[in-house]
C-alpha cells in the first residue's frame, strides 16, 4: 500500500497544485487554455507516438486487450441506456450522464500507468487510447445529438473527420505504423520526441487540476453520484471480469482495469456545451469523478497488486 501511494501521490499532487495555482491566480487565466492546447496537440501526441513506435507490440495479446477494453465500453453503454428510465432526468442531463459513463481522462490514465506499471503499462495504456478515444467520441457525439438540446445531426462524414483529427489517436496510429515497419525512430527524432513527451504528464495534470470546479461539485446530486459509482467502480469491475475471462497477463489486466476506472475527461464539458447537453451537470460529473478518483485509483491498484 505504501509503495502504491508513493507512486501515485506525485500524480495527484500535480492535480492539486494546478487547482491551487488557478485559484490563487498565480498565473493569468489565459495561460491554462494555452497549456491545454499544448498538451493536447504537442506533448501528449509526442509521448504516445514515441512510446508506441518503440514498444514490443508483438509480445502483447492485442486481441485480448481490444476485446476487454471495447467490451467494457459497450457494456457500460448498454447499462447507462437501461438505467435511463430509473434516473428520471431530462434528455440534456442524460446526454451528460452518458458521457460520464464512458469517457476516460487520458491524461490521468497515462500518468497512473507510468507511475505504477512502467514502460510496459504505458504501452498497453497507449493501445487503450487508440481503441477507446475514437469509440467514445463517436458514441458521445451521437448521444448529444440525440438527447441534447440542439438542432445538429452529425453525418457519417462529419463524425469520421472529427475522429481522424484527434491528435492522440493519430499519434498512436502513426506510432504503431512506424513500429510495424521495423525501422524504428531516426536517431535525432527519437530523442527529441522522448524529451518533448516528458512535458506531457506534468502540464496535462496541472491543467486537469486547474479545470476543477468545486462549486459545481457542491451542486452534485443523485445522478452525479450514480455516474461516479458507475465510472469508478462498475466499469473497472466489468473490465476485470473480461480480462480474467480472456486470461490476460497481470500487467495487461492492470492497465486495462485502471484505464476503465478513470474519471471522466474534461473534453466532455466542451461537447456538452456545444451540443446542448447539461453543461453544469457535466462540470459536476468531471469534478466529482476526479476528486473521488484520488481515493478509488489507489484502491484499485491495491486490489490489482500492481506494486
Amino acid at each position: 500500500m505504501l509503495a502504491i501511494l508513493s507512486a501515485l501521490i506525485p500524480t495527484f499532487a500535480l492535480i492539486v497544485l494546478g487547482f491551487i495555482l488557478r485559484q490563487r491566480k498565480f498565473l493569468p487565466d489565459a495561460f491554462w487554455p494555452g497549456a491545454e492546447k499544448l498538451t493536447y496537440y504537442v506533448t501528449f501526441p509526442a509521448l504516445l507516438f514515441s512510446n508506441t513506435a518503440r514498444a514490443d507490440l508483438g509480445s502483447l495479446p492485442l486481441a485480448g486487450i481490444a476485446t476487454a477494453m471495447l467490451g467494457t465500453v459497450f457494456i457500460c453503454t448498454v447499462l447507462i441506456l437501461i438505467a435511463k428510465p430509473v434516473l428520471k432526468v431530462f434528455n440534456p442531463a442524460f446526454s451528460s450522464l452518458f458521457q460520464g459513463a464512458i469517457r476516460p481522462n487520458t491524461y490521468i490514465g497515462l500518468a497512473v500507468a507510468a507511475a505504477l506499471l512502467g514502460e510496459a503499462g504505458l504501452t498497453v495504456t497507449a493501445l487503450c487510447v487508440a481503441l477507446v478515444v475514437p469509440t467514445v467520441n463517436v458514441l458521445s457525439v451521437l448521444a448529444c445529438a440525440h438527447w441534447g438540446d440542439n438542432d445538429r445531426t452529425p453525418g457519417a462524414v462529419s463524425l469520421l473527420r472529427d475522429v481522424l483529427r484527434n491528435p492522440l489517436l493519430m499519434a498512436c496510429v502513426l506510432g504503431i505504423g512506424i513500429n510495424m515497419t521495423g525501422f524504428g525512430l531516426p536517431p535525432v527524432l527519437g530523442p527529441f520526441l522522448e524529451v518533448l513527451g516528458r512535458a506531457a504528464l506534468p502540464i496535462g495534470l496541472l491543467a486537469v487540476g486547474a479545470g476543477l470546479d468545486l462549486s459545481a461539485a457542491r451542486r452534485a446530486g443523485g445522478p452525479v453520484g450514480f455516474s461516479t459509482l458507475g465510472k469508478l467502480v462498475i466499469s473497472p469491475a466489468i473490465a476485470a471480469g473480461l480480462c480474467l475471462l480472456l486470461g490476460l497477463p497481470q500487467v495487461e489486466l492492470a492497465a486495462v482495469v485502471l484505464y476503465a476506472g478513470l474519471p471522466c475527461s474534461a473534453s466532455a464539458f466542451v461537447l456538452a456545451r456545444l451540443m446542448g447537453g447539461d453543461a453544469p451537470m457535466m462540470a459536476s460529473i468531471i469534478t466529482v469523478h476526479t476528486l473521488v478518483a484520488i481515493v478509488s485509483i489507489p484502491i484499485l491498484a491495491v486490489l490489482l497488486h500492481v506494486v
